[in-house]
C-alpha cells in the first residue's frame, strides 16, 4: 500500500479552517468549563451539607452519562421544550457542562489538598468563608490542580471531534467532507490526526511553561 498525499493538498486550507473552528470551540468550552467547574467545586466543601449533596448529584450525572447523549440532549432534546439553539452554541454548552463535572472533582480535590491549619489560620485571624476560599485556599489550590486541569483541557480538544454530529464544521466533520472528495481515506485522517497532536502539543506544552512559573514564583 503506498500513501499519496498529493490529492488532499488542495484541500489544505478547509482543513486548517475546521482547526481554526475547532480552537475556538475548545476556548470557550474551555473558559465557560473551568468557571462553572470551579463554582460546582467549591460547593462540594462548603460547611452545608445539602449543597454538598446537590453539587456532588450534578457531578455524578455529568460523568456518569456520555458527552454525546449529553450534546444531543441539548440540541435535538431542547426543541422539543421550546429552545432552540444554533449547533454552535449548543456544542459550547454541551462541552462546557461536561468539562465542568470533571473540573469540579478537580477543584475539590485541590481544596482538601491545602492543610487544614491554613483555614483555622484564617479563622483566627477573623476572615470569612468567602474571603478564606478567594484570597487563602484558591491560590493554593489551583496550583495544585494545574496538572490535572492540564490534562482536562487536552481531552476536552479532542473530545470537541464530537461537534460533527451536530453538523458544526469542525476539523472532524471537515476531514469527513475532504474524504467524501478525495476518496483518500487513510491520508485524509492522518492529516487530521496530524493537526490534532500539534494542537494537543501547543496546549500542553504551553500548561507546563505555566505550571514552572507558578512553582517558581
Amino acid at each position: 500500500m503506498t500513501l499519496d498525499f498529493s490529492a488532499i493538498v488542495p484541500y489544505l486550507h478547509m482543513l486548517l479552517t475546521g482547526a481554526k473552528v475547532t480552537i475556538q470551540a475548545s476556548a470557550l468550552s474551555v473558559l465557560f468549563g473551568a468557571i462553572l467547574g470551579i463554582f460546582v467545586g467549591a460547593l462540594r466543601v462548603v460547611p452545608f451539607a445539602p449543597v454538598r449533596a446537590a453539587a456532588a448529584t450534578y457531578i455524578y450525572i455529568i460523568r456518569g452519562t456520555p458527552l454525546l447523549i449529553q450534546l444531543f440532549l441539548i440540541y435535538f432534546g431542547l426543541p422539543s421544550l421550546g429552545l432552540n439553539l444554533p449547533a454552535f452554541t449548543a456544542g459550547i454548552i454541551g462541552l462546557s457542562i461536561n468539562s465542568s463535572g470533571y473540573v469540579g472533582e478537580i477543584v475539590r480535590g485541590g481544596i482538601e489538598a491545602v492543610p487544614k491549619g491554613q483555614w483555622e489560620a484564617s479563622k483566627v485571624l477573623g476572615l470569612s468563608y468567602l474571603k478564606t476560599m478567594r484570597f487563602i485556599i484558591l491560590p493554593q489550590a489551583i496550583r495544585n490542580m494545574l496538572p490535572a486541569i492540564g490534562n482536562e483541557f487536552v481531552t476536552l480538544i479532542k473530545e470537541s471531534s464530537l461537534l460533527s454530529t451536530l453538523a458544526i464544521t469542525e476539523l472532524t466533520m471537515v476531514g469527513q467532507q475532504v474524504r467524501s472528495v478525495t476518496y483518500a481515506s487513510f491520508e485524509t485522517f492522518i492529516a487530521v490526526g496530524i493537526i490534532y497532536l500539534v494542537m494537543t502539543s501547543v496546549t500542553s506544552f504551553s500548561l507546563q511553561c505555566v505550571e514552572k512559573k507558578w512553582k517558581v514564583s
